[in-house]
């Protein structure tokens, strides 16, 4: 430990790895760099006995190969001079090599939640004998959307210790693993930031559950024209930017615009000062997409409406000075950004200010759109005409054979 550098233990580890050991469950929230593998791997080499037996005592699971290998390559930093059997599965690889491997016996195993699950399907990955379940980079498999092969995995595993390491925590978190996880589980929190805060523009956070909400909400505070006179609202892509343009309310066609527009008969400017001088223009849409450098002076109110892949365009728009020292920026993120968001208070040094969303805000709701449509369709199969008739009893199909049934009497035929 001390050739590599660990002269003292992190927040994190202090806090969860004497936990672990006890064998209770833990949910981490910590930023990137604070040491969330260091505590997981670890806790796990102080805890591995050797064996004679093959079934492997540990699954991590991880959102994508990339990190499989850091984490394999952790264990192995951590375990020198000793005999370690682990295994890293990913997508890439050959199934049948990564089999023989598991047959021959593993202590450790490492892989995505899908690449887990298609393993353990083929009955070559045993997880009667599995300790303790650790999931790694837990945001980003929900971002991947593999909260289901994880569900499943747990579900197989049984009762056994549970160990969640994410950026964040967030509704999303909860429902992935609540089911799973025992009453008794430690919520360890830890808030690492820069020590010394940059001097950066007024940050505001809306926090949001989804896309369509999030234009609900533009909507409702550009109601307000007094004070949102000039406006540059962020987003990610140019399709993105002009299905926002046409989703916003303007009473003339010159009110809100668009940053060197993908379509040519979508309103818009080249440069930002263009914007600032045409007096009727009151929002301008930007994508950064294939977009430079941006000049924001003058400009009151900064919406970052999509979260950027890289902090670092983020980061460019916050740069105080002479000519935008009271400009705020307002970013709206939903719980799949809020990593990010995470990212960016580190980079700064300091917290965004959380503000409430409106008693009145609009909140959409998939789940209506879906009852809307079962609704109709029912009332569509209500008034059918005297065409639909339904099955005669002896037309009727009273029976499901299954693949196994419909094999034997489909033999019995050949026969005959």
């Amino acid at each position: 430990m001390t050739e590599l550098g660990y002269l003292a233990p992190k927040e994190i580890q202090s806090r969860c790895i004497s936990r672990i050991l006890g064998g209770q469950d833990v949910i981490a929230i910590a930023p990137e760099g604070a040491g969330k593998t260091t505590t997981y791997v670890l806790s796990t080499l102080m805890k591995l006995k050797f064996t004679n037996d093959e079934a492997p005592k540990f699954l991590i699971l991880a959102p994508n190969e990339e990190r499989i290998d850091e984490i394999v390559e952790k264990f192995y930093q951590l375990s020198k001079n000793r005999d370690l059997r682990i295994i890293g599965l990913r997508a890439g690889g050959s199934m049948e090599d990564e089999i023989e491997e598991l047959v021959a016996g593993k202590d450790i195993v490492v892989a995505t939640p899908n690449r887990a699950r298609a393993i353990y399907l083929k009955l070559a990955l045993n997880l009667n004998r599995i300790q303790t379940l650790i999931i790694d980079d837990a945001e980003e498999i929900i971002k991947q959307g593999m909260q289901n092969p994880v569900r499943e995995l747990a579900e197989s595993c049984g009762k056994v210790q549970h160990l969640v390491f994410s950026t964040v925590a967030h509704q999303k978190l909860y429902d992935m693993i609540d089911t799973h996880l025992n009453e008794d589980y430690a919520l360890v929190e830890v808030d690492e930031l820069e020590s010394e805060a940059i001097d950066t523009l007024d940050l505001l956070l809306y926090q949001l559950p989804n896309f369509t909400t999030k234009i609900n909400l533009l909507n409702y505070l550009l109601q307000d024209k007094e004070v949102f006179q000039k406006v540059i609202v962020f987003v990610n892509s140019k399709l993105t930017a002009q299905k926002l343009a046409t989703s916003l309310f303007q009473q003339n066609k010159t009110e809100i615009a668009i940053l060197n527009p993908l379509f040519y008969d979508d309103f818009g400017y080249e440069t930002t000062a263009d914007f600032i001088e045409d007096e009727q223009a009151r929002v301008l849409i930007i994508a950064r997409e294939n977009t430079n450098a941006v000049d924001l002076a003058n400009i009151p109110f900064i919406f970052q409406f999509e979260l950027p892949n890289e902090k670092e365009e983020f980061l460019n728009h916050l740069v105080k000075n002479e000519q935008n020292e009271d400009s705020v920026v307002l970013t709206f993120s939903t719980d799949l950004e809020l990593p990010m968001v995470r990212k960016i208070e580190q980079a700064v040094g300091k917290r965004m200010d959380v503000l409430d969303l409106p008693e009145d805000l609009q909140i959409y709701n998939p789940a209506n759109d879906k009852k809307k449509k079962a609704t109709k369709e029912e009332q569509e199969d209500s008034s059918r005409g005297g065409a639909f008739h339904p099955k005669k009893e002896s037309n009727a199909k009273t029976f499901n054979y299954g693949g196994g049934e419909k094999a034997k009497m489909t033999m019995k035929l050949k026969k005959k």
